[in-house]
This record gives structure tokens, C-alpha cells and sequence, in this order.
């Protein structure tokens, strides 16, 4: 019942930048945290920065300082700012939300909602 959409991914050469953004929607009561995961081919899917209701943020060391992850006003919509990009950066990347809904007879229930994922490429 919460959608995750996420855009913002493509190629990009070594040293660039992008810019990934993920909107969820739904019948959301609150969001708890959103998170952006990534998975390289033949690889763990990890996660890459995390930005809980609080606004306290988390970074793969990998990414640290190089990546920050935001998000709008209503907490709906989450941001991943990806600078100075290096090639182990390509990978599929995954938005992720948990949170509450607003379930039948408007019961509120948890939830954990995936996106689709968008392809961030990374060339040298």
C-alpha cells in the first residue's frame, strides 16, 4: 500500500555527480526511516545512507563523506546527493521506507516498502 518510486540514476564518469531521489506515497501514517541500498552484480546488497524520522543519519564507510542523504519538508520524499563518484559506486540502487499506514478501518499497521531500483553506472 506505499509506493517507492526512485529516479535520478545513469551514466556518469568517474569524479561526477548525481543526484537519486525517491517519493513514496500511500496511505502512510509516518515514516520511521528511509534508507538507500545498493547491489553490484554478484554482490551483498548494502546499505548506503539512512536518514531515520529524527533526522539522524547513517553512511557506509565506503561512502562517507562523499554521499549525503536528505529529504523534503513532509519527510515523503527522500534525496541521495552522490559526489565525487568511483567506479565501485556502479551498482543498482534501492530506495527503502518502514513506517506506519493506516490499515483497515483505519488500524494503523507497519509497513516496509522497496522501490524499484535505478541504475547508477560510474565510467571511467
Amino acid at each position: 500500500q506505499v509506493q517507492l518510486v526512485e529516479s535520478g540514476g545513469g551514466l556518469v564518469q568517474a569524479g561526477g555527480s548525481l543526484r537519486l531521489s525517491c517519493a513514496a506515497s500511500g496511505t502512510i501514517f509516518s515514516i520511521d526511516a528511509m534508507a538507500w541500498y545498493r547491489q553490484a552484480p554478484e554482490k551483498q546488497r548494502e546499505l548506503v545512507a539512512r536518514i531515520t524520522r529524527g533526522g539522524t543519519t547513517n553512511y557506509a564507510d565506503s561512502v562517507k563523506g562523499r554521499f549525503s542523504i536528505s529529504r523534503d519538508n513532509a519527510k515523503t520524499t527522500v534525496y541521495l546527493q552522490m559526489n565525487n563518484l568511483e567506479l565501485e559506486d556502479t551498482a543498482v540502487y534501492y530506495c527503502n521506507a518502514d513506517g506506519t499506514l493506516y490499515g483497515q478501518g483505519g488500524r494503523r499497521q507497519t509497513f516496509g516498502s522497496w522501490g524499484q531500483g535505478t541504475q547508477v553506472t560510474v565510467s571511467s
